[in-house]
């Protein structure tokens, strides 16, 4: 089940299903609206933004699936989700990535004096993302940061350790790029204690923030080829994923998308 945000915008907003998981048809403005209207009202929740290898993912893991059905707002990060929206006839308003709402919503937050925390990246990447946020936006204020050492939540006292750390901080807003689904067994973890707080599982955008990785240009961004600036940097960890797994399942569902629509046109 959803976790519940602010009533008024819950409302309003409209859903697109893909593979059976519900998407939320918000603008990237409206995201950031939901979540310093339900920061005001002191209620948290959390974002998660499947890409195509996430909702691979959950068609054959129940866990990643419940971590999908279960976050408060569910954004498409992935050029093959919104074409698959718009062939089955139920477009989304706009792509949505977490490597660009990690700093919109930053610049928000700033604006309003909240305070986020940086949980992720490899040693020393969230420091200087923390560092490049807060030269952009100078009223944002730093809870904290961290970059764990890998492995470390199959350790008990490491993942303790760093848990509490969070908590402590007592941030408005978490960013955490440990990969999905670990990120999001994270922050599981830590919603019970910081109940008031968001969450994002990032992914890899605390290392763009920082500038340890780099985007691809905008108009490969625009044009749905960001995969392939991904693939040029990390050929042999993304080959697999990319190539071997996550395309064959992008054209099933585009392929899903277009019967069901035809499917829908002779019942009408």
């Amino acid at each position: 089940m959803r976790e519940q945000t602010q009533q008024s915008v819950t409302t309003r907003r409209r859903t697109v299903v893909l593979s059976g998981v519900r998407f939320d048809g918000l603008t990237e403005r409206e995201v950031i609206d939901t979540v310093l209207d339900s920061l005001a009202a002191r209620r948290g929740g959390r974002i998660v933004t499947p890409n195509v290898d996430i909702l691979r993912r959950a068609m054959r893991s129940a866990e990643a699936r419940e971590h999908i059905e279960s976050a408060s707002l569910v954004m498409a990060d992935g050029a093959p989700l919104i074409w698959a929206a718009r062939v089955a006839g139920q477009p989304l308003p706009a792509r949505v990535p977490g490597s660009d709402l990690i700093w919109s919503i930053s610049g928000a937050l700033a604006g309003k004096g909240y305070s986020v925390y940086l949980l992720g990246g490899e040693p020393g990447t969230s420091e200087v993302a923390a560092a490049a946020l807060a030269e952009r936006y100078p009223g944002i204020a730093i809870a904290g940061h961290s970059s764990p050492p890998f492995g470390f939540d199959t350790h008990s006292d490491q993942y303790d350790a760093v848990c509490a750390e969070v908590i402590a901080a007592r941030p408005d807003f978490v960013y955490v790029g440990l990969g999905f689904p670990k990120q999001e067994r994270v922050i599981a973890r830590l919603r019970g204690a910081l109940p008031g707080a968001w969450f994002m599982g990032c992914g890899a955008a605390i290392g763009f923030v920082a500038g340890t990785y780099r985007r691809a240009p905008r108009w490969m961004q625009r044009t749905g080829l960001e995969w392939v600036h991904r693939l040029a940097l990390e050929p042999g960890r993304l080959v697999r994923r990319y190539l071997i797994e996550d395309a064959p399942f992008a054209a099933r569902l585009l392929a899903g998308s277009a019967l069901a629509r035809l499917r829908k046109g002779s019942r009408a």
